[in-house]
């Protein structure tokens, strides 16, 4: 499980430093912290999802460290879909 958070937590900061412009820029502190995590674990899922399941590259485990490549791929997938909706529902980022 920490293993899961912390894999999640380095997974969004990596990408969110990777893609310039996100949506979720503006935000800082605890609340940046969280949204960091969020991304990241939905990344390692679709990372897991395109690699493992589509491809069939790399092993079954879900949030292992051996899939942070895939992981912050996936990170830099789910950002530009997150802010997409963001923007969607006319909501500014709070921060």
């Amino acid at each position: 499980m920490i293993g899961a958070l912390l894999l999640g937590f380095v997974a969004g900061v990596v990408a969110r430093m990777l893609m310039p412009g996100d949506a979720f820029r503006h935000m800082g502190g605890p609340m940046s912290w969280l949204v960091s995590l969020g991304l990241g674990l939905a990344g390692a899922l679709v990372g897991y999802f395109i690699f493992t399941v589509l491809l069939g590259i790399g092993d079954t485990d879900i949030f292992d460290w051996g899939g942070i490549i895939g992981a912050v791929i996936g990170t830099m997938i789910v950002i530009p879909i997150a802010g997409w909706f963001l923007r969607r529902q006319n909501l500014p980022p709070t921060g």
